[in-house]
């Protein structure tokens, strides 16, 4: 049965690998599927096997219920399509940097419980991806949305395959295959209840492991109260009957058992004591670029932070205990976390002289404006007041980060093919 004692948590903000001495490997088949998956992933984009790869993302909120989706989806993907024609790759990402998972005490006290191994080693987290998101997205075979209705904008360029959420739907990826929206307590009903219906449909069942259940009814339990308040479905409750009774609590009576999940956990998701207002902040951090009608600002970054203290009690958690020092903590955090992306430009001009004329300078004109629009990983966007050049003048905007080393090889070739 779950503790009734809540563990007490520190939040730790260390980057890296955890020590040797101090980290608690994992036991049995969910968390050595885990860690066995995240190297393999990563040796596979060492060998630009990316296309091969199926990755199930949550929200960048990093909560229990996004992280145990994307994980359960992960695992069900690749377990029941294993003895198949298709096998499947599929990793779990959790999109939060892995010294802010603990900022949520409850997912360390969940993933303690499944047996995970200490320090988040056997999950992979946005900061440790071997490459930008925007750069990924255009090689991965797709990527699955759970508790989170639309990508974030560095996932646009991704294939969505499938969608799983709990909120609103927001119209994306129609063709996505499963689609389901439903308002539920908590979305890990959703995977829970999808992975079942599949599972229970093979020709024969693979092992579900009891650490990967007992996380989805933690999920399913500090998401609806236990199974007891308004917020839990009829959709809750059976799943979670489905669940327990694969589970190692499969004799216990099932709200006894949420009802205590929720308890343990619900006392550590109130544990912020040790938590200043910069990781107060990113505890609960959603955001993303949105697009403007501006022509000079086309995007502006725009985020929401969800923090469970009164402003008072901020305050007195900053150095000084002074309003200011709350503002000027807000603006460093925000500044590091929304770092405004670069903007480049590209001018191309080609003029007649006594060597070339009009008539050639067009031609020359049109054939390396080509060239660079047809450089499909530049993304280049025709300048705000290009209708307003002359002839065999343009210029473009664009974020891909390139520089002289990648735009000079480009115009050069199409000069020296020029005809």
């Amino acid at each position: 049965m779950p503790s009734k004692h809540a563990q007490q948590v520190i939040p730790g903000s260390t980057s890296g690998r955890a020590g040797v001495k101090d980290q608690k490997e994992g036991v049995g088949h969910f968390s050595e599927w885990s860690r066995a998956t995240k190297k393999e992933f990563l040796v596979d984009w060492q060998a630009s096997r990316e296309s091969e790869w199926i990755i199930v993302q949550g929200n960048e909120g990093g909560d229990l219920d996004s992280l145990t989706s994307a994980l359960a989806w992960a695992f069900h993907l690749e377990h029941s399509t294993m003895n198949s024609s298709n096998p499947l790759k599929a990793i779990a990402l959790l999109q939060t940097p892995k010294d802010a998972l603990d900022l949520r005490p409850e997912n360390k006290v969940a993933l303690d419980n499944s047996q995970m191994t200490s320090g988040h080693e056997d999950v992979l987290t946005i900061n440790e991806l071997p490459e930008d998101p925007e750069t990924l997205s255009t090689k991965v075979k797709g990527i699955v949305l759970v508790d989170h209705a639309v990508p974030l904008r560095k996932w646009d360029d991704a294939k969505i395959l499938s969608i799983f959420d709990h909120h609103e739907d927001k119209g994306v990826a129609p063709d996505a295959s499963p689609r389901i929206f439903e308002k539920t307590a908590s979305c890990s009903t959703i995977v829970g209840r999808q992975m079942l219906d599949e599972l229970e449909k093979l020709p024969e069942e693979y092992h579900m492991p009891h650490e990967l259940l007992e996380l989805i009814l933690s999920a399913i339990a500090i998401d609806s109260g236990g199974l007891a308040g308004d917020k839990a479905t009829d959709a809750d409750i059976e799943t979670a009957k489905r669940l327990l009774k694969r589970s190692k609590w499969a004799d216990e009576d099932l709200m006894k058992v949420m009802e205590e999940l929720d308890d343990e956990l619900g006392d550590a998701k109130k544990d912020l004591a040790t938590l200043g207002v910069r990781d107060l902040l990113r505890r609960d951090w959603k955001g993303d670029l949105v697009d403007t009608p501006s022509p000079r600002t086309p995007t502006v970054s725009l985020g929401f932070a969800s923090i469970p203290l009164s402003m008072d009690e901020q305050i007195e958690r900053t150095e000084f205990e002074e309003l200011f020092d709350w503002f000027a903590i807000q603006a460093a955090w925000t500044a590091e976390h929304g770092k405004k992306k670069k903007i480049r430009e590209i001018v191309l001009i080609v003029r007649d002289d006594v060597r070339i004329n009009q008539q050639q300078a067009d031609s020359l004109f049109h054939t390396v404006k080509k060239a660079l629009e047809s450089e499909k990983s530049l993304g280049l966007k025709p300048w705000h007041r290009a209708s307003e050049l002359a002839p065999r003048q343009m210029v473009w905007t664009h974020e891909s980060g390139a520089g002289r080393k990648i735009i000079r090889p480009i115009v050069e070739k199409a000069v020296m093919e020029w005809d």
